[in-house]
């Protein structure tokens, strides 16, 4: 049976198909849907949020250990935050086949960088698959078990922002049943002591040898001959655009990535009289072939920046005096109506970025839906690093710049159960005189509102137990004094509350504690509405960000314009209200209609 399914959703059929028994992961775009789907439509596997992706890895490999074909996945920054136990394992090798889906976001749509991950795989000196489409994604979590358990190594399947939310067509198979593996005790092959570590690393050598022979037999690396004197080496996404733009071209599809058929290559090579690389990001590819002594060209004619797409990759044809002309329109972000990325109506967070801005503090930032509050025109946040940063920035600045009353460190609920405690433990350790900000909205909402440890749900649905923020923070240290908790809705209880935790010497805690508007369902009270024969143009209201509060048509003596409110988008958080002075903001006669 066929069907239309995205890269995600078909990694994780071929999760299904291939046997494998565990899957787990840390939310994270691009990669999220894989698990949603696992957990949704594909029961038998187990699949579980980690709290974070170190341990997620950590979980997997232990799912390994027990002869268990295993999937973990992360978004390509994910990684970074597990390459503790990623390059060691490369080290130990597997027992279940072990696969990784390390999901690349080029140009940066939920992402603070876009690093190029194939490099993570060369590091480890661990295989990765490169899927073109959503037939490979699926078919290549199945390949990718088989390589694991043949070659005793972890494998990379390297998915990217296009290839995993893009849709093709996916036939379906019957799933395997992977032989069983029990447990063992393998002391010398998983206890990483120095003296067992310098003799696995020789296996990976050795393993390295057989793999490179492996990549010149394997069928996963694809040669497409259509008589043409021009050769193009390329794989993933990218094959797709130049496919588009030259379809007569002699290919060579690289399907494994790493290690490179280099013989294979070379032949392909010489028997063309121009070889041109395309590949998103880095030339990862170009780079590994030049240095092998072939000419081959590329990034003179593709960026480096950002994703590549068919027009692009034809202008680069062109440019290169392959192409014939370049296909398609480029549309540049200057031609595009704006659509910049703002909190949505009622979110919490904007009430806790009021008193923020209100107060003019040093504001260090997360990972997260808050981060939208640097932009206009709340504009509050002086540092976004990664998952978990804020409260360390906090901390390094406070302990060498004492012109501010005190720095505040904003962190999600999700983000702070992620990284975010040993960062308060520093804080309390180091006596700092910081104070941290918990927006407490209940799920992990930048992601589309998965579960977390503190939500009293798994991934699967099961009720578990529920983290409690103001006991958590107590247990590392804070003083019961010094943690509290605030409605964000209320703007001048929050201010005050701001203003007492930064006064307290110390580490101090406040914890927000309204839920996310929009997830897992629509909180919705009675919508308010502006009385234009109050309304004076001051634009306070506009001041707070809210998509729901708009300019009107009627103008002031001043020409300035009135606001008017969206029903259809307020939510009755109140805080355009707290903040009219003329108090021309009021609730509607009747409560909202809005479904909720």
């Amino acid at each position: 049976m066929k069907r239309l399914l995205s890269g995600n959703e078909a990694v994780a059929r071929g999760a299904y198909e291939a046997g494998i028994k565990l899957a787990a992961a840390y939310p994270g775009t691009p990669s999220t849907e894989i698990l949603e789907t696992l957990a949704e439509e594909y029961r038998s596997v187990y699949s579980e949020w980690s709290p974070n992706e170190k341990v997620a890895f950590e979980v997997g490999i232990g799912s390994s250990l027990g002869g268990a074909r295993t999937l973990v996945a992360m978004k390509h920054v994910g990684l970074n935050v597990a390459a503790d136990p990623f390059m060691t394992f490369a080290y130990t090798g597997v027992r279940g086949g072990f696969v990784l889906v390390s999901a690349d976001d080029p140009e940066m749509h939920s992402s603070q960088n876009e690093q190029d991950n194939r490099y993570y795989a060369r590091f480890a000196q661990i295989p990765f698959l490169d899927p073109s489409d959503s037939q490979e994604a699926k078919d290549f979590v199945r390949r990718g078990c088989e390589i694991s358990e043949l070659f005793d190594t972890p494998v990379m399947l390297h998915m990217t922002t296009r290839i995993s939310h893009s849709k093709s067509l996916v036939e379906e198979n019957d799933p395997v049943t992977p032989p069983e593996l029990p447990f063992a005790h393998e002391m010398e092959k998983f206890v990483m002591i120095p003296a067992n570590a310098r003799k696995r690393h020789v296996v990976v050598t050795e393993r390295m040898e057989k793999l490179r022979k492996f990549a010149e037999e394997t069928d996963l690396n694809v040669l497409e001959e259509n008589g043409s004197d021009v050769g193009i080496i390329t794989g993933g996404i990218s094959y797709q655009y130049a496919k588009e733009s030259m379809p007569n071209a002699d290919y060579l599809k690289l399907g494994l990535g790493f290690p490179l058929p280099l013989e294979k290559i070379r032949r392909f090579v010489e028997s063309h009289k121009t070889t041109i690389v395309v590949e998103e990001l880095e030339p990862f590819y170009e780079e590994a072939i030049n240095a092998a002594g072939l000419k081959v060209e590329g990034k003179e004619y593709f960026s480096r920046l950002g994703e590549l797409s068919p027009y692009l990759v034809s202008k680069g044809l062109y440019e290169a005096g392959l192409a014939e002309q370049a296909k398609g329109a480029d549309f540049e972000a200057e031609s595009l109506f704006p659509r910049p990325p703002i909190l949505c109506p009622g979110c919490p967070h904007r009430g806790a970025f009021m008193a923020l801005k209100k107060l003019k503090v040093p504001v260090t930032g997360d990972i997260g839906c808050y981060t939208l509050a640097v932009l206009p025109p709340l504009h509050v946040m002086d540092s976004c690093i990664c998952m978990g940063a804020s409260i360390g920035n906090a901390i390094g600045l406070e302990k060498v710049d004492k012109s501010h009353k005190g720095v505040v460190a904003v962190i999600g609920d999700s983000t702070f159960l992620h990284s975010g405690i040993t960062g308060l433990l520093d804080a309390v350790y180091n006596k700092s005189n910081v104070t941290v900000m918990i927006l407490d909205n209940r799920v992990t909402a930048m992601t589309g509102g998965q579960q977390h440890p503190a939500t009293g749900f798994t991934l699967m649905g099961e009720p578990t137990r529920q983290v409690d923020f103001v006991e958590l923070c107590k247990a590392l240290g804070v003083e019961e004094d010094h943690i509290r908790q605030v409605d964000p809705y209320d703007y001048q209880g929050t201010i005050d509350a701001v203003k007492e935790q930064m006064e307290k010497a110390g580490p101090s805690v406040l914890i927000t504690t309204r839920a996310c508007v929009l997830m897992p369902k629509r909180i919705i009270d009675r919508a308010y509405k502006v009385d234009l024969d109050l309304c004076n143009g001051c634009s306070a209201c506009f001041r707070i960000g809210c998509p729901a509060i708009l300019p009107s048509k009627e103008m002031t003596r001043r020409n300035r314009p009135k606001a008017v409110i969206d029903p259809t988008l307020c939510t009755g958080c109140t805080l355009c209200a707290q903040v009219c002075q003329p108090e021309a903001i009021i609730p509607v006669e009747e409560p909202s209609t809005v479904a909720k």
